[in-house]
């Protein structure tokens, strides 16, 4: 049993159920007295930056920061690795331009019908029900089937993701146990699928990590498990938590729901400020020499939780951070991170968000949230709704305006 926080400037947890329940409110509390909240819960200590800049700046520096860690934990986790996102420089370069090509806007944009037959189908499953789970059963099977797709293995494979991205992440905060043991659950299956896919290759991208060349060689096996374990991880969860915010601000606004039942010309820049208002991402970085950040001193081996959803409602960066404006004009938002990681899947994460509203709306332009279902939210460092039942119209007639 983790002891309740009591003060949040010096003793933070993302565990807490109260950082997953009042999140914004809790940080804009925060930011009154403290810009960098600190915990002692986790080896070498733990850092919480809030401001913007702070963030952009520790995202940026490679010197003082180490990403080679992406979950703050109790007890550090021994490197494994996977690139390009635990990478460092020099390392990090030609890591990330190796996986480059597969997720560039023209390629990405192939991907459009596709997901949108995976899209109308998990809608005429819902068809002819008043009650359903719009997270569970919509926004969560949506990346995760264009992952399984993207890799060609078995879409019911997606329970095995779910269950390794759980341990890897939350699971692990307070126990390397269960990250170690999915780690090696991992290994197994990719590195069976490594071996089919190099005798008899296709189009997948286990087929392209297992002939692509880095430095004139071929990968070994740890760098494609690592990066095959890294598009498990990134393509599933982060745009399953987007699109649950997302349909959950739909649920609780209907001025914005309406309008985008009548516009949805407006839905690519609504997403935008849902990206930016729900961000689902918070990565981690271990200070690897000490430095100061903002006025704030960073000690080597602590642990850094670098929440690009608390940049995204920094007040000196946005005007009214924490109100969901869907026609906001100039959104700089740090939703998929900032400087060299920056999220390889932000052209895909769209795509399957923006189809997901455009065709969501078509079939339910009126749906509210299920009054005595609570909204059950992910804990840890991604921020998103699991559990999302609503109300569906028992006669919905497409809008005029989406066709």
């Amino acid at each position: 049993m983790r002891p309740p926080v009591t003060d949040w400037e010096i003793d933070f947890d993302h565990l807490d159920p109260h950082w997953s329940e009042n999140l914004y409110a809790l940080w804009s509390q925060l930011r009154q007295t403290c810009t960098v909240a600190t915990s002692q819960r986790f080896e070498g200590g733990a850092y919480l930056p809030l401001r913007y800049q702070d963030i952009h700046d520790i995202a940026y520096d490679t010197e003082h920061f180490s990403s080679r860690l992406m979950v703050v934990r109790g007890q550090k986790l021994p490197v494994s690795g996977m690139p390009p996102v635990t990478s460092d420089p020099p390392e990090h370069t030609p890591a990330r331009r190796l996986i480059l090509p597969p997720f560039a806007p023209k390629e990405i944009a192939k991907l459009e019908p596709r997901i949108r037959e995976i899209v109308v189908s998990l809608l005429d499953a819902l068809e002819g029900r008043d009650v359903v789970d719009a997270s569970s059963e919509f926004a969560r099977e949506i990346p995760v089937l264009m992952t399984t797709d993207m890799l060609d293995v078995d879409p019911s494979d997606a329970l095995l993701f779910r269950h390794w991205i759980q341990a890897l992440g939350t699971d692990s905060v307070s126990s390397i146990e269960p990250a170690m043991k999915a780690g090696e659950e991992v290994e197994e299956y990719f590195g069976r699928y490594m071996r089919d896919r190099r005798a008899n290759p296709g189009n997948d991208l286990i087929s392209y990590l297992v002939q692509a060349e880095l430095d004139g060689q071929p990968l070994t096996d740890l760098h494609i498990i690592g990066t095959l374990t890294l598009i498990m991880v990134a393509g599933t969860e982060t745009t399953w938590s987007a699109l649950g915010s997302a349909l959950w601000h739909l649920a609780t606004h209907p001025d914005d729901r309406r309008r985008l039942t009548a516009e949805p010309e407006l839905i690519p820049t609504a997403i935008e400020e849902f990206l930016r208002a729900y961000a689902p991402v918070t990565m981690a970085r271990e200070v690897v020499k000490e430095t100061t950040v903002g006025g704030c001193p960073y000690s080597r081996g602590g642990q850094v939780l670098l929440s690009f959803a608390a940049a995204n409602r920094d007040p000196a960066r946005f005007e009214n951070p924490d109100q969901v404006i869907i026609d906001r004009k100039l959104n700089p938002h740090a939703a998929f991170g900032l400087g060299r990681h920056r999220c390889l899947g932000s052209n895909l994460a769209r795509l399957e968000m923006t189809i997901a509203i455009e065709e969501w709306l078509k079939r339910f332009p009126d749906f509210e949230l299920v009054a005595d279902k609570p909204v059950v939210r992910s804990e840890g460092q991604l921020h998103g709704v699991k559990e999302l039942w609503v109300t569906l119209p028992t006669f919905a007639p497409r809008h005029p305006g989406l066709r």
